[in-house]
């Protein structure tokens, strides 16, 4: 009789255990909806994958405050791919394989994303990046969407400031080559530049001397010189620029963005000018409610890095809930056909998945970015 007991006992906590696994994936038998976010945690860019969590986090709070996605929670499950696209490969696969997500935000980067890419469209597993603006990117397939402007847009925007507002007859360009996102940006300035570029320098991933580069830009006194990396980097180039005597006005993309910049680079950033997706000063209604949200949760004013990803995983959820289901398929259909408001600005998709929608030009000034203009489609 023991023995009997025993055994209906563990064949019921068997069974409790299978339905417990059940319920934990992140799929339509689920109490929740779990949602993978693919970040850069760690490394030399960590500060860009905390403002984005935040910024996620600030999003999961609202979405399950007001009843989650069709009376279900949602959970972001994060992953830290360090910036390393190995890395971004590693974490992508667990959490599609393991974590059972029914959707990715992000990878953030442009290398890391378009490693990425390719699985979750082998795996029907809907991808969107908030922030990866190298064009490769969607064309891993028709799973893979993005909710920033492309670099070619980008480089453009930037290209024509520089000539038509800051009058620029000249340019210099020092960038990454080991780096989707620098190559592509300083390749589509190139382009769009209506005076001529005298200097076109490059360096490797990881480099922190930048001097011998450095000296032969300064030998040709361009008006601007384009740095088109991220703040940690860019914040080295410039002290060692401004070290060397080197008074062109820098010019960058929304890799820039970040408090950080100003920690890293000083006085040597000021009066710089970049492009980016969203400006805290906007008044539109929506940029001031998040802005005021995120401030109350994290005492800090949110940069490009927290909008965009929010913005991702609010187009995300917002298709999920359309799709009422989370097969993949009807994810994908919904996000296809998407026409929202989110924090920075209106989206669409076009034919190759990219977001439709307006750039902006901050100054870098006294550690602040002051907005100075928007540029449309």
């Amino acid at each position: 009789m023991l023995k009997k007991k025993i055994s209906i006992g563990i064949i019921l906590a068997l069974t409790v255990g299978m339905f417990s696994g059940c319920a934990s994936s992140g799929g339509s038998g689920s109490d929740k909806i779990k949602i993978g976010a693919v970040l850069p945690l760690t490394g030399s860019i960590a500060a860009y994958g905390k403002s984005a969590r935040n910024g996620l986090t600030l999003l999961e709070n609202e979405v399950n405050k007001g009843g989650g996605i069709n009376g279900k929670k949602v959970e972001f499950v994060y992953g830290d791919d360090e910036n390393k696209p190995a890395s971004a490969v590693n974490v992508g696969q667990k959490l599609i394989n393991d974590d059972k997500v029914v959707a990715v935000v992000g990878p953030l980067t442009s290398t890391c994303a378009n490693s990425l890419a390719p699985i979750a469209q082998r795996n029907k597993i809907p991808m969107v990046t908030g922030t990866g603006t190298n064009p490769k990117i969607t064309q891993a397939g028709d799973y893979i969407y993005r909710t920033c402007f492309i670099d070619p847009f980008q480089g453009t925007v930037i290209a024509k400031f520089a000539a038509s507002d800051l009058k620029a007859k000249t340019a210099a360009i020092l960038y990454d080559n080991g780096n989707d996102y620098s190559k592509g940006l300083a390749e589509y300035f190139q382009k769009s530049f209506k005076g001529k570029v005298v200097e076109t320098e490059t360096y490797n991933t990881g480099d922190q001397d930048f001097n011998a580069q450095l000296t032969k830009i300064k030998a040709t006194n361009p008006d601007v010189i384009l740095l088109p990396d991220y703040y940690s980097t860019v914040g080295m180039i410039a002290k060692q620029a401004r070290s060397q005597g080197i008074k062109s006005t820098f010019l960058g993309g929304d890799g820039w963005d970040s408090d950080d910049l100003f920690k890293v680079g000083g006085d040597a950033v000021n009066g710089a000018y970049f492009s980016d997706h969203y400006s805290s000063q906007d008044t539109s209604s929506e940029v001031v409610k998040f802005v005021d949200s995120y401030k109350k949760k994290y005492g800090s004013v949110p940069d490009s890095m927290a909008a965009l990803n929010y913005d991702a995983g609010k187009v995300l959820i917002e298709s999920i809930k359309k799709a009422g289901k989370t097969d993949p398929d009807a994810i994908k259909a919904a996000l296809k056909s998407y026409n929202g408001t989110v924090v920075s600005g209106k989206i669409t998709f076009d034919k190759d998945r990219n977001a439709i929608k307006s750039a902006v030009i901050l100054n870098a000034k006294d550690n602040k970015f002051d907005f100075v203009k928007k540029v449309q489609p």
